[in-house]
């Protein structure tokens, strides 16, 4: 099975890294720096128990995906558009098409922009690029799926990579769960340019945390969504196994790079607002992000 990754950043060179690491045949398609990198000396995957230069295909172009049966679309939520329209000429017919993106409506985007099932995938990885061509991971690395006709086939195709992938019957619900994750942790940590250990051990910020939970359950409920998970839990087991974590909000800041933030913290205001749920918490961390997006904007 080829597998192509649509977007070669720390969790679509993660994933598809393990995956070629294991022997199946790997395109990621991603940016110049990264590409060259890789196309001259593999990718590198740094992890806590091994590290290892992985020989691996790697495109700057799109058409990349052509022959894929498999195409795992990483790329960061505001790309969702033009990765669609980069991808329909080239995708085969046949392929199946996985989001493995933050947020809770990517893969609907996608199925739409395509004109095709789109299956959404929950991701939990702390990862991020050390370098050109380098993925440092710092923990988990699994995925949760809904049930497809292939289910039982990707679950073993990513068992063999050593990923684990759930397989489950509350995929929004799910994605509510992680969502709820990201919107915990991802601003604070983008402000603060922290990780998440620190982050929940410093003073006040659990009573901060657990409101800005209360909101997102509040709008999930609100949407008829039953989240999967205990939230809160998840939250302190987030801090625990990432603890020295900085979220990709975070590492987008620091490089001047557009975050992700209107659809975690801003997606959850918005679906607040339309359902006539009050989410301050949420809404002040967002406007935060926001206005330090804006730091390298020219005065008006």
């Amino acid at each position: 099975m080829k597998i192509a990754v649509m977007g070669a950043g720390a969790v679509g060179c993660f994933f598809g890294g393990m995956l070629a690491r294991a022997g199946h045949p790997v395109v990621l398609i991603g940016r110049p720096l990264h590409v060259e990198a890789m196309a001259r000396d593999g990718l590198f995957i740094e992890t806590k128990t091994f590290q290892a230069r992985v020989p691996i295909q790697a495109s700057i172009d799109a058409s990349a995906v052509r022959g894929a049966s498999l195409v795992l679309c990483c790329v960061k939520s505001t790309d969702t558009e033009s990765a669609a329209a980069a991808m329909a000429p080239h995708l085969d017919p046949d392929a199946i098409v996985l989001s493995l993106q933050n947020g809770v409506d990517n893969a609907g985007r996608l199925q739409q922009l395509l004109g095709r099932p789109v299956a959404p995938a929950v991701v939990y990885v702390a990862a991020g690029m050390a370098g050109p061509g380098h993925v440092k991971h710092h923990g988990r690395g699994e995925l949760v799926i809904g049930p497809l006709p292939a289910s039982d086939e990707l679950v073993a195709l990513f068992a063999s990579a050593g990923i684990p992938v759930q397989v489950s019957d509350n995929v929004p619900g799910e994605l509510w769960g992680k969502l709820i994750l990201n919107c915990a942790f991802n601003a604070l940590s983008a402000i603060t340019q922290m990780p998440y250990g620190r982050i929940f051990a410093s003073a006040g910020v659990e009573d901060l945390m657990r409101n800005v939970v209360g909101e997102c359950l509040a709008v999930a409920r609100a949407d008829g969504v039953t989240v999967a998970v205990d939230a809160w839990s998840g939250v302190q087991g987030i801090a625990a196994t990432m603890s020295t974590q900085i979220s990709s909000t975070a590492q987008d800041l620091a490089r001047n790079k557009p975050t992700e933030i209107d659809h975690l913290n801003g997606y959850v205001l918005r679906r607040g607002a339309a359902l006539g749920i009050a989410t301050p918490v949420n809404s002040a961390l967002h406007t935060v992000v926001k206005m330090l997006e804006g730091r390298s904007l020219p005065l008006v």
